[in-house]
């Protein structure tokens, strides 16, 4: 029996290897194709755009979609594909039409980001490959701060997405907390035996909504390589390149980075990945209104989760101990921090003029005035 099991698990150790050294050879190869086209800018904003357009989708999978097709495993991935590609094109196509050709609704307006660039450092082309190589390792990394911060023209523009990012955490976590806390119990009595198809008619419009609202925060860290006013066929090159990247995500499945959700407690359950997706849509939706200054929604999302994790460990809701809700916790910020700290690197050593104290200087400004405002619509 040994030998038998050995004999089948040679294929599947070599594929992995195999597989491992197609990535690294990928990768080798398009630092050095970012190095060789950063000087020609009109070649060099295309090819960023490429990267980043499959990195962006890569690593945000489980941002907006990752609920949605880890409770959705059994469905076609084509179909899937139709409904999200879709979306996504009516959304930056009503961008395009209605921001006299910006694709990311006003958030490539904000100061500091309303200028396309003429031309290209090594590092902004690259960027891109250091997120897909932090995909590849399961790391939630921001997009906005490892694509965004090198195009920033000012280090106050850099301070301003990093308050409005951390403020979206600690709100997101907090909602999860709390909404959590009350609903777990009653919904782990009531949430038993098989959906009913209504959950997945409801999961299914607030996923696209939630998608839809999560493009006009996010679209911006793809398209800040290209034109900020695109004409019709550099709308429709952009369009298409993602959309077919969004088929293949979904083909795919989400890819490796899809267990920094499906490690956390019954999201395959449509009816909690449904709350889970309008939580995170209000979040997003308010931050949309709250003002144009981009922001990190991957730290939004792991707030969320976060919360929601230690909320069903406290009320023995979840599958996971308190002290395993903590350590996903800590891991999943611990990740996103990584990716801060190297967009930052990545900043700096595009623009010498920036530095990490004059960064920080917006962040006691900005931060907490969302958090407050948001409280204080509520009446609390």
């Amino acid at each position: 029996m040994r030998k038998l099991m050995s004999k089948f698990s040679y294929p599947t150790n070599l594929w992995i290897q195999k597989g491992e050294r197609n990535f690294l050879t990928f990768i080798v190869a398009a630092f050095i194709l970012a190095m060789f086209v950063s000087p020609y800018p009109q070649i060099g904003m295309w090819v960023g755009f490429i990267f980043a357009a499959y990195a962006a989708v890569a690593n945000d999978s489980i941002q907006t979609l990752g609920t949605f097709i880890a409770s959705n495993q059994e469905k076609k991935w084509w179909v899937l594909w139709i409904f999200i590609g879709g979306i996504f094109l009516a959304t930056v196509g009503y961008s395009w039409y209605m921001f006299n050709g910006d694709v990311s609704h006003g958030r490539l307006m904000a100061k500091g980001f309303e200028t396309a660039p003429t031309d290209f450092h090594f590092l902004q082309i690259a960027a891109p490959i250091f997120l897909l190589i932090l995909t590849r390792l399961r790391m939630p990394v921001s997009t906005t701060f490892i694509l965004l911060t090198s195009f920033a023209a000012a280090p106050a523009a850099i301070g301003k997405v990093l308050a409005k990012s951390m403020s979206g955490y600690v709100l997101a976590f907090f909602m999860g907390f709390i909404i959590f806390m009350l609903i777990s119990q009653w919904a782990k009595k009531k949430f038993t035996g098989e959906a009913k198809f209504g959950w997945t008619i409801a999961q299914w419009i607030t996923s696209g909504t939630l998608w839809s609202v999560w493009l006009m925060q996010d679209a911006a860290n793809i398209a800040v390589y290209l034109p900020r006013s695109m004409s019709f066929g550099q709308f429709a090159g952009f369009a298409g390149v993602v959309f077919i990247g969004l088929g293949l995500l979904l083909y795919y499945k989400g890819g490796r980075i899809q267990k920094i959700v499906t490690e956390k407690s019954v999201v395959t359950d449509v009816r909690f990945a449904t709350i889970i997706d309008f939580i995170y849509c209000i979040i997003l939706f308010y931050f949309k209104l709250y003002s144009k200054v981009p922001m990190s929604t991957t730290w939004v999302f792991i707030g969320l989760l976060g919360g929601r994790e230690v909320a069903m460990a406290i009320r023995n809701s979840g599958e996971n101990s308190t002290a395993m809700a903590l350590k996903l916790l800590i891991k999943d910020f611990s990740y996103a921090l990584i990716g801060l700290i190297i967009s930052i690197a990545i900043a700096i050593g595009v623009n010498d003029q920036l530095t990490f104290s004059s960064m920080l200087v917006e962040i006691p400004k900005e931060f907490g005035a969302g958090i407050t405002k948001f409280f204080g619509k509520l009446g609390l």
